[in-house]
């Protein structure tokens, strides 16, 4: 057979009811396409005037079990499956009364939405776990040669209008573009929903055997850490924030105005925003290229500012600003005034209306706003990437103490007191975001800040 396949047969049951009439409007009117849909969605589609078998009267058979099965029939599954260039598929077929059916659209229950109510009951969450939809979709996607599946609404328009070029078919190559991203949405809704039950079960531990992490595009930038390479930015799913983000993270935030972000810059504004969120008290990071310039903490941002970029005045310049709090007039006129410092990215939870009005007469800079405020990451935890390999960590802050004082030694047989040992751990703990994974890195970084402790106690 042609890689070109015509729509004879739609099977349409949807959640997700946007656009969904007007798209099987158009299969009937301009196509001749035999609608067969469940439940509301076949209410809907009826009640707008188009014509829709119900999926009882195709099968034979009533739904049924509160309707858990409706679509989990030979009927259905043996239309999606058969391979339209077998002789023998196409015999069983005739022989058992299956008509076959050439796209599929579906959209599932909405389990990640349901289990974010913290009102959901264990049973009600249940009930929202989709069965008969993954099945469809997987079976139409395996039989991706012969049959069409669509398991997002903003495909609709794509495929009528390949339709309409075609007479009616669909090429192979949407059909293999549409068969990656059914497998892409059942494993994402599998992840949400083993996530959420191992969450409810005591007696499953955090490091399980496998630890499934679902990501979603956020954007295509212009090109990766060089300019012949492609880069693109992902974050958690919803349903997989928890694993190792946190709330108000750099890829959720609004960006107010200045250039698209470059891979450079996602890089150096995670890095500082990472880093002042350690904080608790007003406090200011200038970072480039993955170091700090300066840190700082003081009684307000503006002071905090201040000292951070009198830390490196010069390595400050290009550089990236992250702030914990709202970023008021003054913060900005002493950067841009004062200082005449040129920034790449500024990031905050946000800015008073004053400051937004003088940073846009430097229409390049990047303002992002995360929303919120400070925010440490929880339970001591976090999911690191060292060359290609994936660490989670869940260490007690006795176990990072303990740690941390022995790389403190030098300073402790110096004389040092407890005490300094205790205040140098606090910014030990901020520095080394790592938790000291190599002792020498952590001992390094305890040497290099001693000598400051020791003037100041």
């Amino acid at each position: 057979m042609g890689s070109d396949v015509k729509i004879a047969r739609a099977l349409i049951s949807v959640t997700d009811k946007t656009g969904v009439v007007d798209f099987a409007r158009t299969l009937v009117d301009d196509f001749g396409v035999e609608i067969i849909s469940t439940g509301g969605t076949a209410r809907a589609i009826e009640d707008a005037g188009v014509p829709v078998t119900p999926i009882e009267e195709f099968t034979g058979y009533p739904e049924m079990m509160d309707g858990r099965v409706k679509t989990l029939h030979p009927k259905v599954h043996g239309a999606l499956l058969a391979r339209r260039d077998s002789e023998q598929h196409m015999q069983e077929a005739a022989q058992h009364g299956i008509k076959l059916i050439d796209l599929v659209v579906v959209n599932l229950y909405e389990f990640e939405k349901t289990v974010a109510n913290p009102e959901v009951t264990f049973a009600d969450a249940i009930e929202h776990i989709d069965i008969g939809g993954p099945s469809m979709l997987r079976s139409a996607a395996k039989n991706a040669t012969s049959v069409t599946v669509i398991s997002d609404p903003a495909d609709y328009d794509a495929v009528l209008a390949e339709m309409h070029e075609t007479g009616g078919c669909t090429t192979l190559s949407t059909r293999r573009r549409l068969q990656v991203k059914v497998y892409q949405t059942t494993a994402a809704y599998d992840t949400a929903i083993s996530r959420w039950l191992a969450a409810q079960a005591s007696d499953v531990a955090d490091t399980s055997a496998k630890l499934e992490i679902s990501l979603e595009k956020v954007d295509d930038l212009r090109y990766g850490e060089n300019p012949q390479q492609k880069a693109t930015v992902y974050r958690f799913a919803e349903g997989c924030e928890n694993t190792a983000s946190s709330q108000f993270p750099l890829v959720g935030s609004e960006q107010i105005q200045g250039k698209p972000l470059s891979y450079n810059n996602y890089l150096d504004a995670d890095a500082a925003w990472n880093l002042v969120r350690e904080f608790d008290e007003p406090a200011c990071v200038i970072l480039k290229h993955q170091n700090p310039c300066g840190s700082a903490v003081a009684e307000d941002i503006t002071a905090a500012y201040d000292r951070a970029f009198a830390c490196d005045p010069k390595s400050a310049f290009g550089g990236i600003i992250a702030c914990n709090r709202e970023v008021p007039f003054d913060l900005v006129e002493h950067f841009a005034d004062q200082n005449k410092q040129f920034v790449e990215v500024i990031i905050a939870p946000s800015y008073t209306a004053e400051a937004l009005e003088r940073m846009a007469k430097r229409p390049n800079l990047r303002v992002l706003a995360t929303g919120g405020g400070a925010v440490l990451r929880p339970e001591n935890r976090a999911l690191l990437r060292r060359s290609g390999v994936l660490f989670w960590l869940d260490r007690p802050v006795a176990d990072i103490e303990r740690t941390l004082e022995r790389a403190n030694r030098p300073l402790l047989a110096g004389g040092g007191s407890l005490e300094t040992l205790r205040r140098q751990r606090e910014a030990l703990y901020r520095i080394c975001a790592d938790y000291a994974i190599r002792e020498d890195t952590a001992q390094a970084a305890a040497e290099a800040i001693a000598a400051i402790w020791r003037e100041q106690v």
